[in-house]
């Protein structure tokens, strides 16, 4: 018995099964979906994994860098040398669309024409180390930005295999299980209300055969009444 009433008419068995082709359909779509998204999902966790690794390194080296420069320099040359920056950058943010996905793609432009003008102090009164530290730094720059796009697009990934495991499942285990129970019952009762109408049919055909033979009876009794009638005149 399903769940839900459903008139049991050949109408709506045609309309039931239309539905279970359209829904077997779409649950073969969404499997395939979630499949291949957790294929890109797994590809990008591991480039997350190498690009988080390589961006700590980095970091650390800039964080030796400037400790170093802060041993050789003093608290207030340093804060002079750093307080206003020569390089600016712009930051543009598009979409890439992945499996329905729409994954951000983060870029920016430089204020000058070289990405190496990127010392705001002279170097005479600066040390070494802190040239060194502010060129790492703007090295990771890159790679940080890299990172973050690329554990945005995994966190939409996650969360549209998410979405898409629950449309898979609800199909799987509610609805064609349901559309499939219900097809089932209609068939049983549309079997059912042919079997009746043979059983009727039958027994209206055995009336008739049986009122037949009771007219034929009574007639041949008519029959054999009339002819000794007239042997007896």
């Amino acid at each position: 018995m399903p769940n839900v009433a459903v008139n049991p008419t050949r109408m709506e068995l045609t309309r039931l099964k239309g539905k279970l082709r359209t829904a077997q359909r779409g649950h073969k779509l969404l499997k395939d979906k979630r499949d291949e998204l957790m294929k890109q999902f797994l590809e990008t966790v591991r480039e997350v994994r190498s690009l988080r690794k390589e961006v700590e390194e980095d970091l650390m080296k800039v964080h030796n860098s400037f400790t170093v420069a802060s041993a050789l320099m003093s608290a207030q040359a340093l804060e002079q040398a750093l307080i206003y920056p020569k390089q600016s950058v712009e930051l543009t943010m598009t979409f890439q669309n992945v499996m329905s996905v729409n994954v951000p793609i983060y870029d920016f432009q430089t204020k000058t024409k070289s990405e190496s003008d990127i010392y705001p102090y002279g170097f005479a009164a600066t040390s070494g180390e802190l040239d060194a530290a502010v060129e790492a730094l703007g090295h990771v720059f890159r790679k940080m930005l890299k990172l973050a796009q690329i554990e945005k697009s995994a966190q939409l990934m996650a969360e549209e295999i998410e979405k898409t495991r629950r449309r898979v499942n609800a199909l799987e285990y509610v609805k064609i299980p349901e559309m499939q129970e219900s097809i089932k019952y209609i068939t049983m009762k549309l079997e059912e209300n042919e079997r009746a109408n043979t059983i009727r049919l039958m027994k209206v055909k055995d009336m008739v055969l049986k009122d037949a033979v009771e007219e034929r009876r009574r007639k041949n009794e008519e029959m054999l009444a009339n002819s000794w009638e007239n042997e007896t005149f």
